[in-house]
């Protein structure tokens, strides 16, 4: 079964927004065996749109699109499923009872024609209602094909792809099963990963395909397999990817998408019951922000400073100008003392310490290349620093130094879970 995804807005074609929607709706069909043809973005134009149902008609079995059912002019969708499927607006009492009762019982202000018009929909269409919002969803089919015409706004998209879309398709139609395992690994390239994992990939089932997700950092290889019988295709995942750990289990940091390793620390972390601290130059605060994007991060994050200028790592951490004057800002030294004396006033199990030269010129008083960068661990036994190069441009350096960051403190936990 195969859909496509359509967004309409010219303010995504404009780069005025990103479109999230598409992601959102694709994750939640590819979950119930509905496999996506393709996603495509077009303009609030009449033509345009016609075209691109034209195109789609008896190719595809869902059609889904999201925006242009706003109560303004430049929103023609409704109109243009009416031209398609040569059909009247007409107002759907149980829509305008919901727009009023929302606008003049929740906003407290008295209803405008434009509001009333939200109510308006296609006679032919099965309306699927939209309880967070004042523009309804419709369904309407065309020989093989459906078209599904969501609201752009994300979470009214979204109340009505779970509540009224999954359920109705499930209903509709039988779908294969589709398994996804995505393994997450850290440390290690694409290629490398690649040549590792040669001979096991040549012997994978005909069923199951192997991706290779590459990131700063990290390399994700997601398995999916796809049939009838779910049992035969979990378990044929799960036996691959016990003999995949076998091969690269040092590099793997956990399984899903959602796992990313600040999730993977934060579990850790808050199992072992340790704690972590940061003091950061280069990444401005970029690695606590990962860190605590994860809930419950207050567990075991205590703190950050970003010691962005040579004054604050004297005056706030209390590190000597001498030894800033005799080694510069971006060093090894500087960056083991940023480590100890955070983890110090922190009182922490752990601690980061980063300074570097991220560009594009070079700092006041440092000596080291543009895209140098040291980084020290405070652990409970040691400090450890590393310095790495991560060249250009400096989205980059920062990037990859809070990866970095995030890679050496897991190697050093796991040490200790192990």
């Amino acid at each position: 079964m195969k859909a496509t995804i359509v967004t309409i807005g010219d303010e995504i074609l404009i780069g005025q927004i990103v479109d999230t929607n598409s992601g959102f709706i694709a994750k939640s069909l590819d979950k119930i065996g509905v496999e996506i043809d393709e996603m495509i973005s077009i303009s609030d134009n009449k033509t345009h749109i016609l075209d691109t149902f034209k195109k789609l008609q008896n190719n595809v079995d869902l059609v889904l699109i999201t925006g242009g059912l706003g109560p303004t002019k430049d929103d023609v969708t409704k109109k243009t499923f009416c031209d398609y499927f040569e059909d009247q607006l007409v107002t759907n009492e149980a829509v305008l009872a919901h727009v009023t009762e929302l606008i003049e019982g929740f906003f407290k202000r008295p209803i405008t024609q434009l509001n009333k018009d939200q109510a308006l929909v296609p006679s032919k269409a099965t309306i699927l209602f939209n309880k967070v919002g004042t523009a309804p969803g419709m369904w309407m089919k065309k020989e093989n094909t459906v078209f599904i015409s969501l609201p752009g706004v994300p979470f009214e998209m979204k109340y009505l792809i779970e509540n009224e879309i999954i359920p109705k398709v499930v209903a509709a139609y039988e779908r294969p099963y589709i398994i996804h395992k995505t393994i997450l690994t850290y440390g290690m390239g694409e290629s490398m990963v690649a040549e590792k994992i040669e001979d096991w990939e040549n012997n994978l089932p005909e069923f199951i395909k192997l991706a290779y997700l590459p990131s700063l950092g990290r390399v994700r290889l997601r398995l999916s397999a796809r049939g009838t019988d779910k049992a035969v295709l979990e378990q044929a995942i799960d036996e691959n990817v016990t003999s995949l750990t076998a091969i690269i289990g040092d590099i793997i940091v956990g399984f899903e998408e959602e796992e990313t390793i600040e999730f993977v620390l934060g579990k850790l972390l808050t199992k072992h019951k340790k704690t972590i601290a940061t003091a950061e130059s280069c990444t401005g605060g970029k690695i606590a922000q990962v860190i605590t994007s994860i809930p419950g991060a207050s567990a075991y994050f205590k703190g950050s400073v970003v010691t962005y200028t040579k004054e604050i790592k004297i005056n706030v951490l209390g590190i000597s100008p001498e030894m800033i004057e005799k080694y510069s800002v971006v060093s090894a030294e500087v960056a083991t003392e940023m480590a100890s004396r955070i983890k110090g006033i922190m009182k922490t199990d752990y601690a980061i310490g980063i300074t570097g030269n991220a560009g594009p010129a070079k700092d006041d008083g440092a000596e080291a290349k543009v895209g140098t960068v040291f980084i020290a661990l405070a652990t409970p036994d040691e400090v450890i620093c590393e310095e790495f190069n991560f060249g250009q441009p400096r989205e980059k350096v920062i990037d990859r130094a809070v990866n970095k960051s995030l890679e050496m403190l897991l190697k050093e936990i796991l040490k200790f879970v192990l």
